[in-house]
C-alpha cells in the first residue's frame, strides 16, 4: 500500500504554546510513517518543552536559531526551505500567524515560511478571544486567499488553557497527521483521478426494525477507497456499513439497493472510475410493513414476496451508452460455485471493463476478513489469477489495472 509519508521530507514547526505537548505526537507519527522530519522551534516554545525531546523522537539535529551555523552546513532556513515537501506549523499561534500574514521573518521558523515552495499545513491555537479578534481573522484571510499552498486545519472547540470552553483549541495530533498525508498524497500516480467506490451489502426493509442483507463486510470497498486515497485520487465511497470513516474521503451513507442507485447515478456521472464493491441485494420485500410485525400464537410462519431490484451496474452502463457516466467500470462477482462462468456472464452482460471473482464459501476470502483471492477477468479476454493476500494489497493490483486503462 503506498505510504504518502514515506520518505518525504517534513519540517515541523513548533511555536509557544501549551499545544505544543501535541507536536511531539505528530512528530512521533510521521517518523514512524517513514518521514525525516526537521523541526524547528521557536524560543518561546523552548519555554514548554526543550529541543531535547524533538532529537530524542527524530535522531536528528533540532533547529533553534537562525544563526547557529555548525561549520560546514548551509544556511539553514534556506536549505531546509528547498528540500522541504511540506511544512507543518504546530501549534500555529496568534503572534506566528500575524508574521506570516505579513511576511516578517524575525526568526528561523517564519524565515523558512517566506522561503519554501513546499505545501504548508497551518494548525492554529490560542484562546477563543485570540482566535476571533479582528486582526487574527484578517491575517487568517490573508492566508488562506494568498496561495493554495498554505492549507489550515483547525481550530477546534474544546476545553483552552485557561479552563475555558470555547474555539481556539489545537486539533488532535492524529487529524494532523492525516491531513498530512492527504496533502502529500495528491502528488501520487492517481492524482486528479476522480473515483466512486461503493461498499458494504445493502439493506431491504421488511418492517421498520426488520431488514433482509448479506454477509458483506464493507471491507474490501473501504480498502480501494482508501488505497486510491493514499495515491492521489479524490474518492467518494458510497457505504451501507458503520466502519471507521476513513479520512480524506466524501462519504456517502444508504441502506437500500434503491438508495445505492440514486448516489451511485448522482456521484459517478462526473467520475472517471465506478467500483461496484458492494454486495446489492438481487431482491426487496414487495411491501414493508409500516409497524413491526408481531409474532402471534396462531401463526406458525411467515411469507415474505420479494421482487427485483434495480440492476444498478446495467443501469450505469446504459448510462455509458447515452454518452454519460464513468469511464471505466469495475464489478466484483462473489460466488459460492461456478466462479469462473458466473463472472463472464456478469462481465459482458454489464459490459465492464474488468471484474474481480471471488469465492465467497472460502474461510480465508471474501466476506468478513481481510484477505481475499480474486481472479481478474477482462472485457479483451485476458484472465489474472491472483493469490492469497491481503484486501488493501488487492485494492493496489486493482488500482494498477484501472491506470493501465
Amino acid at each position: 500500500m503506498p505510504n504518502p509519508l514515506a520518505n518525504k521530507r517534513i519540517i515541523l514547526g513548533i511555536t509557544g504554546g501549551i499545544a505544543v505537548y501535541k507536536a511531539a505526537t505528530i512528530c512521533s507519527r510521521l517518523v514512524q510513517a517513514g518521514a525525516q522530519v526537521d523541526v524547528v522551534m521557536t524560543a518561546s516554545a523552548q519555554q514548554f518543552i526543550t529541543p531535547t525531546t524533538f532529537q530524542a523522537l527524530t535522531h536528528r539535529r533540532v533547529y533553534t536559531d537562525m544563526f547557529d551555523i555548525p561549520s560546514g552546513e548551509n544556511i539553514p532556513h534556506i536549505t531546509l526551505a528547498d528540500e522541504a515537501d511540506l511544512l507543518i506549523i504546530a501549534p500555529a499561534t496568534a503572534n506566528t500567524l500575524a508574521k506570516l500574514a505579513h511576511g516578517l521573518a524575525d526568526n528561523l521558523l517564519t524565515a523558512i515560511a517566506l522561503a519554501t515552495p513546499a505545501l504548508m499545513l497551518i494548525a492554529p491555537a490560542m484562546e477563543t478571544d485570540m482566535w476571533q479578534h479582528p486582526a487574527t481573522q484578517a491575517n487568517f484571510g490573508i492566508l488562506k486567499r494568498w496561495t493554495n499552498k498554505i492549507n489550515f486545519i483547525g481550530p477546534a472547540t474544546g476545553r483552552l488553557a485557561s479552563g475555558a470552553q470555547g474555539l481556539g483549541r489545537m486539533v488532535e495530533a492524529e487529524e494532523v497527521v492525516n491531513q498530512a498525508q492527504h496533502l502529500l498524497a495528491q502528488q501520487g500516480d492517481l492524482a486528479g483521478l476522480r473515483v466512486v467506490i461503493t461498499a458494504g451489502g445493502t439493506r431491504e426493509a421488511i418492517d421498520p426494525v426488520r431488514f433482509v442483507s448479506n454477509h458483506s463486510s464493507g471491507k474490501m470497498g473501504y480498502a480501494l477507497a482508501t488505497t486510491a486515497r493514499d495515491r492521489g485520487a479524490r474518492v467518494t465511497l458510497i457505504s451501507t456499513v458503520a466502519l471507521p470513516e476513513p479520512f480524506g474521503l466524501d462519504i456517502v451513507r444508504v441502506n437500500s439497493a434503491a438508495e445505492m442507485l440514486n448516489a451511485v447515478l448522482s456521484h459517478s456521472n462526473q467520475a472517471d472510475t465506478l467500483i461496484m464493491a458492494a454486495a446489492v441485494a438481487d431482491f426487496r420485500p414487495k411491501t414493508v410493513a409500516e409497524q413491526k410485525i408481531k409474532k402471534v400464537a396462531e401463526t406458525e410462519g411467515l411469507t415474505l414476496e420479494m421482487v427485483r431490484n434495480p440492476d444498478i451496474l446495467a443501469e450505469v452502463a446504459a448510462q455509458k451508452e447515452r454518452g454519460f457516466g464513468p469511464r471505466i467500470t469495475v464489478g466484483f462477482a462473489a460466488e459460492t460455485e461456478n466462479l469462473m462462468a458466473n463472472a463472464q456472464s456478469k462481465l459482458a452482460r454489464k459490459k465492464l471493463n474488468f471484474i474481480a471473482a471471488n469465492n465467497v464459501s472460502a474461510t480465508d476470502a471474501g466476506f468478513a476478513v481481510d484477505t481475499n483471492r480474486v481472479t481478474l477477468l477482462f472485457a479483451n479476454g485476458t484472465i489474472e489469477e491472483l493469490p492469497l493476500m491481503s484486501k488493501v494489497a488487492v485494492a493496489d493490483i486493482i488500482w494498477d489495472k484501472v491506470k493501465q486503462l
